[in-house]
């Protein structure tokens, strides 16, 4: 039930901004309609739709709290691919960015540079969900597909550098 995401969070339907306070709001609340202590003394099936509810709520939050995965979802329910790995090449010099980023990452780990690479990360980040607003906004679906690319380029770098920062 993918397009019902927006719909099962209320959501302003399609639309890229959130106000992310609301959305907390309505998934606690919906959270606690169907929390599977609720229906400790009802029937199983009743038990079983609780959780699967639950489950399917968690979900919808994640995907519409995350700027990523909520353009993602957004692009899918207006019948757009993905972009794949490849739609970035054409872009050399953001390959070269992330390249750098990379070579920094693989570098012994020292604190100053992984702070630095932190602040380059979210700064980026934040930047590019600006421009993919303003993509959908425009209904721009390709730019938006373009610029999301780019968001899981710095997805997977912050994944690397939250696995670094881990005392290990």
């Amino acid at each position: 039930p993918a397009a019902g995401l927006t719909r099962l969070v209320s959501c302003s339907d399609r639309s890229f901004r959130i106000d992310a306070r609301q959305l907390q709001r309505r998934f606690r609340s919906l959270q606690r309609a169907v929390h599977p202590d609720r229906f400790g003394q009802r029937p199983p099936e009743e038990q079983y739709y609780s959780e699967q509810h639950s489950s399917l709520i968690n979900k919808a939050y994640q995907t519409l709290l995350n700027p990523l995965s909520r353009g993602l979802y957004l692009l899918e329910l207006s019948g757009v691919e993905p972009a794949q790995e490849t739609d970035c090449d054409a872009d050399s010099a953001f390959l070269m960015e992330i390249m750098e980023i990379n070579e920094k990452l693989a570098e012994p780990k020292n604190e100053d540079i992984l702070e630095e690479i932190e602040t380059l990360i979210k700064v980026k980040q934040e930047e590019l969900t600006r421009e993919v607003t303003a993509a959908f906004e425009r209904d721009d679906l390709q730019e938006a597909k373009k610029l999301l690319a780019k968001m899981k380029y710095f997805a997977n770098l912050e994944d690397k550098l939250k696995a670094k920062k881990i005392p290990s």
